[in-house]
């Protein structure tokens, strides 16, 4: 494995993203050789299983309740039924579930104890677990560690810069603080961001910067294209174009050598022949199934007709890391400590979010 550099400034980085096409593919397929298996591609599914009603104001997110965007919401899924979609997943060939609850943070409780069953029922089908379920206590993740939590997602979506832009109801040091306190368990960080929602290429080689900056490095990197949505405040922007994705996708991976690439959001927008870059490119892992969260996303059986296509094999679950053993929930060492924290509020207010919150009462 490529000794990674932690001090990156945003200028190498806008040097490396500004190269010239070839030249850029051919440095980020050199250094994803030298330390993956090119051939190879780890398959994620992701399942909502907590939609809608969320109370932040992120402005791309069509779970916001303060905005009209006729997503279904839905309680929280019963054990049985994450077993069941698990299960459905791992037939098609994924080696992880991401579970994605619509919370601004966990709160220890029932709900709680209820997705800690269901880290250890998939962990038990020999299958990563992954969750984002917003910000997360120290206690709250050595709970979700014991229960066989294999990695923990959680977004910094931008640089510090342009997040104030997007976001008000939350800090940008809460990302941070979140990830450090997963990094105190043996969960393995899953963090990258969105491209897309009106920041400059500046913003996306800061938000580089701080995921590179992380030590160590997150373990895997989701690239995501603003999927717009009617009825947030970024519907009306225009997608990104397949070539800045994949600038994007071969500047992280030079940037983030021994981290997994996820192609997410936006994959139904490229073709087969743009998705073929961005593997060559460097990105090693995908979101399957048909829908990412409330986004569309290709079919399942789409994408191994492309794997087969390209001659890519689906990863087998815990080759980076050996599978964690569950604790019964009755042996756990970490109990509910009914925590109550003081997550930041900032005070501002982004006026593209406050239309559409307005719009969204008329």
């Amino acid at each position: 494995m490529m000794q990674t550099k932690h001090n990156w400034t945003k200028e190498e980085i806008l040097a490396i993203y500004n190269k010239p096409m070839m030249e850029l593919l051919y440095d980020a397929a050199t250094v994803h050789r030298a330390n993956h298996n090119p051939n190879q591609v780890q398959v994620s599914t992701l399942l909502s299983i907590k939609t809608g009603g969320c109370p932040e104001d992120c402005g791309y997110c069509p779970q916001a309740a303060r905005y009209h965007t006729d997503i279904e919401g839905n309680d929280l899924m019963s054990v049985s039924q994450v077993k069941a979609q698990a299960l459905r997943a791992k037939s098609s060939g994924s080696s992880r579930v991401c579970m994605g609850a619509a919370w601004r943070n966990v709160k220890d409780g029932p709900e709680f104890d209820s997705v800690l069953e269901m880290v250890r029922t998939i962990n038990k089908l020999e299958m990563e677990v992954c969750c984002t379920l917003g910000m997360i206590t120290e206690n709250q993740a050595q709970r979700l560690a014991e229960a066989g939590l294999y990695a923990y997602n959680h977004n910094l979506d931008t640089s510090e810069d342009y997040y104030k832009d997007v976001i008000s109801t939350r800090a940008f040091q809460d990302r941070l603080d979140t990830i450090e306190n997963v990094r105190k368990t043996n969960v393995t960080v899953c963090s990258g961001g969105i491209i897309g929602m009106g920041e400059a290429v500046e913003d996306r080689a800061g938000m580089l910067v701080a995921l590179a900056s992380l030590s160590p490095q997150p373990e895997s990197t989701p690239i995501n294209a603003l999927v717009p949505v009617e009825g947030t405040p970024l519907e009306e922007i225009a997608p990104v174009s397949i070539w800045e994705m994949i600038r994007m996708v071969a500047t992280t991976r030079i940037v983030l050598p021994n981290t997994q690439v996820r192609l997410s959001a936006g994959r139904t927008q490229m073709s087969q022949e743009g998705q073929a870059m961005c593997f060559f490119a460097g990105a090693n892992s995908i979101f399957a199934g048909d829908k990412l969260l409330t986004t569309p996303n290709p079919d399942v059986h789409e994408d191994m007709k492309l794997f087969e296509l390209l001659g890519l094999q689906p990863m087998k679950p815990f080759v980076k890391k050996d599978q964690p053993q569950s604790v019964e929930a009755q042996y756990s060492k970490y109990k509910d400590q009914a925590e109550k924290p003081k997550w930041t509020r900032p005070d501002h207010k982004i006026e593209r979010n406050e239309l559409a919150k307005a719009k969204a009462k008329l």
